[in-house]
């Protein structure tokens, strides 16, 4: 997993995660309201919700093309307990936490570098 977390507020336009993702390299933006999350950002959000939607970017509020259903797995579990919850749900990122704390994030692309040999395991 990765514990590089980097969060937006709700209120913050699109552009600025664009920025965001830009500076850091990272493949999601954690969306908050105050300090909880409330949601995620990610490219292909920010590419289906808004660049082929014609919206502008400069305007519209990250809340607004989030993904809202996060899901989270704890820290202590398994990776195949990671990787079931990817594959029922046909996500990409799980958000990992302990004690209700988000303590970082696992991707198919982590796992895939991981654990080649787990490759069959979440292909959907």
């Amino acid at each position: 997993m990765k514990h590089k977390i980097i969060s937006i507020d709700r209120n913050e336009t699109i552009r600025k995660a664009c920025n965001i993702y830009r500076d850091t390299g990272i493949g999601c933006v954690i969306v908050t309201d105050k300090e909880e999350i409330i949601g995620l950002v990610t490219e292909r959000d920010i590419i289906e919700r808004t660049i082929c939607m014609g919206i502008d970017p400069n305007t519209t509020k990250v809340e607004e093309i989030m993904s809202k259903n996060i899901k989270t797995v704890n820290k202590d579990e398994r990776l195949e307990k990671a990787i079931e919850i990817l594959k029922e749900n046909k996500i990409k990122k799980l958000l990992v936490t302990s004690n209700d704390d988000l303590v970082g994030i696992i991707t198919l692309t982590d796992i895939a570098y991981s654990r080649p040999s787990m490759k069959e395991l979440f292909q959907f």
